[in-house]
């Protein structure tokens, strides 16, 4: 009975250290990664150089992996001056076109889906958003409408990120995106 108890003890703490150990792994950073700003980028999503815990990641969040030359996937969980981004603060994002073909910047809730509201409104693009006269653009995220380059972030106390995808990015910004230039977060004002 004594080494039963002993077999069945060491099976527990072998399965508890073993699932505790992959999700702490799946919930960890993207491998290797490049910071611009805010703004965090995985060296090896979507590539063939990608690890078997990096693909266990990308699959657990539902990100569909182009490789880097198709698409490079920056995210930012913080303004530009490290403060977690918050569904009750409101934003500008202020920049001019990344080196790409196309880009589009989207707000996600904390779960990795887009943030419901009735505008049906998740994000701007090259294409659709309004530019200031010098050609730049201004995309504001928050509770309240302000502006017409406005991304609801809900009514919620929680934490969003944006996204912002690089489509057929130039060859400088697949070599080394640490040089290229993203737009700034800055934090305007918080409702509580």
């Amino acid at each position: 009975m004594k080494l039963f108890l002993k077999l069945l003890a060491s099976f527990v703490v072998a399965l508890v250290l073993g699932v505790g150990s992959a999700l702490l792994l799946l919930r960890g950073g993207l491998g290797s990664t490049t910071a611009v700003g805010p703004w965090m980028t995985s060296d090896v999503i979507g590539s063939a150089d990608a690890d078997p815990y990096t693909r266990a990641r990308v699959a657990v969040g539902g990100l569909l992996a182009l490789n880097r030359s198709e698409t490079i996937y920056f995210t930012a969980a913080t303004d530009s001056n490290g403060e977690t981004l918050r569904m009750q603060c409101s934003y500008k994002i202020v920049g001019s076109d990344p080196p790409a073909r196309w880009w589009s910047i989207t707000a996600y809730a904390a779960d990795h889906y887009l943030i419901p509201n009735p505008q049906d409104r998740y994000s701007f693009g090259g294409n659709t958003v309004a530019r200031e006269d010098d050609g730049s653009f201004v995309i504001s995220a928050g509770p309240s409408e302000s502006g017409v380059n406005w991304i609801p972030t809900g009514e919620g106390d929680g934490t969003f990120t944006l996204t912002l995808r690089l489509y057929n990015p130039a060859e400088e910004a697949v070599r080394d995106p640490s040089r290229i230039a993203l737009p700034r977060i800055a934090r305007e004002a918080c409702s509580r």
